[in-house]
């Protein structure tokens, strides 16, 4: 048997405790690192209603909601830049919805003109079409709150009407985005509809606009060149990847629900590193007259900093199989009391086994450093 593992097995009490400490070091992890996947996923899925090459935001857009709207006049001054091949303003609202279980639902409100086909997503497909009479929409199908009863009331029948604002909304077809952190839901309507939802807006003054190029026509370049023949305007140029990316990386590093959850990350791997090294370091310092004896018989270092070593991946993998299988459980209810994206994938429970290795290891390390500078000759 591994020294490391006689050693921990020793005190049964101790090692069952330090396994739960990994454990709850690492379902705290995992729930933060959930809820930042969430984030991010949610914020990814906010542009699957769009396609374009470029857009064209206001200086002070930082993520695809806000910003002041643009002036339309940049939509005629970008479409007359050789190498452009369409352009279309994107209207953004919110409008509350009330439920028919007297529950509120935030939506998303995407105005698109319905011959901006172009520039439709994939989620929508040819969808865009089916709004072209002034008071229709594409409801979310998988908006929070909506009950079974309600979803087979609204879209199984042709005449479903909902009321938003005051104004009553046929809903001809769905779609599947879900909630995020900032709404429930999401609904697509064309620029007329929009500009009934919201009065005060106008056709002048759209949210962003969406720009195509003709085919073969890079989009770094293009970038650049609108960059230069715009740099005295106040609008922000960016490739439609890169806009995903900055608002993305702006509200999780930024924003406060990004910062507070990837500090609860840093909280978690902080709880781990103690409750390993406490540990591993009680145990070093219960056994140090044995490895006293070792060290003056001609052991090096190397030999005890194996034993610790053993002990921490030990203790690692024994933590890290109940802290994977609670995180699973609490996934699963999250996404179902929230609807949120919140789910396990290779790459986050491989991410976080080798971090829970490498801060036992670590741990182990520093638990060792007392060892290393003891003199046989003192212990006895």
């Amino acid at each position: 048997m591994p020294i490391g593992w006689l050693q921990l097995s020793h005190s049964k009490g101790r090692m069952f405790a330090a396994i739960a400490g990994v454990a709850f070091a690492n379902v705290l992890v995992f729930v933060q690192l959930g809820i930042l996947g969430a984030l991010s996923g949610t914020i990814n899925f906010s542009y699957n209603p769009l396609s374009a090459d470029i857009l064209v935001s206001s200086s002070n857009a930082n993520t695809l909601t806000d910003g002041v709207p643009l002036s339309r006049r940049w939509l005629w001054k970008v479409l007359a830049v050789p190498g452009v091949s369409a352009a279309s303003p994107l209207y953004l609202g919110k409008v509350d919805w009330l439920l028919p279980n007297e529950k509120t639902a935030s939506l998303t409100v995407y105005g698109l003109p319905i011959e901006a086909t172009a520039f439709s997503g994939s989620l929508l497909s040819d969808k865009l079409k089916a709004i072209a009479i002034p008071g229709t929409a594409l409801l979310d199908r998988r908006t929070r709150g909506l009950d079974t009863q309600t979803i087979d009331a609204l879209f199984g029948s042709k005449n479903a009407t909902i009321e938003l604002s005051g104004t009553k909304i046929n809903i001809v077809g769905d779609f599947e985005l879900g909630g995020g952190f900032s709404a429930d839901g999401a609904l697509i309507v064309s620029d007329q509809t929009f500009l009934t939802l919201f009065p005060n807006r106008s056709s002048g003054t759209p949210s962003h606009l969406l720009v195509n190029l003709v085919d073969g026509t890079q989009v770094a370049t293009m970038v650049n060149k609108l960059m230069d023949i715009f740099s005295n305007e106040p609008l922000k140029i960016r490739s439609m990847a890169k806009a995903q990316a900055e608002d993305l990386a702006y509200q999780t590093t930024q924003r406060p629900i990004g910062v507070i959850f990837g500090m609860g990350v840093f909280i978690g791997i902080l709880v781990g590193l103690v409750i390993v090294y406490q540990v591993l370091s009680t145990d070093v310092a219960d056994h140090l007259r044995e490895y006293a004896t070792f060290k003056a018989i001609g052991y090096r270092h190397s030999f005890f900093l194996g034993i610790v070593f053993e002990e921490a991946i030990i203790l690692a993998i024994l933590g890290f199989i109940p802290g994977l299988s609670i995180s699973l459980l609490i996934y699963e209810v999250m996404s179902t009391a929230t609807g949120l994206p919140v789910a396990m994938d290779i790459s986050r429970a491989s991410l976080v086994f080798i971090g829970t290795i490498a801060a036992c290891t670590l741990s182990g390390a520093f638990a060792t450093r007392r060892l290393k500078s003891a003199d046989p000759a003192e212990l006895f």
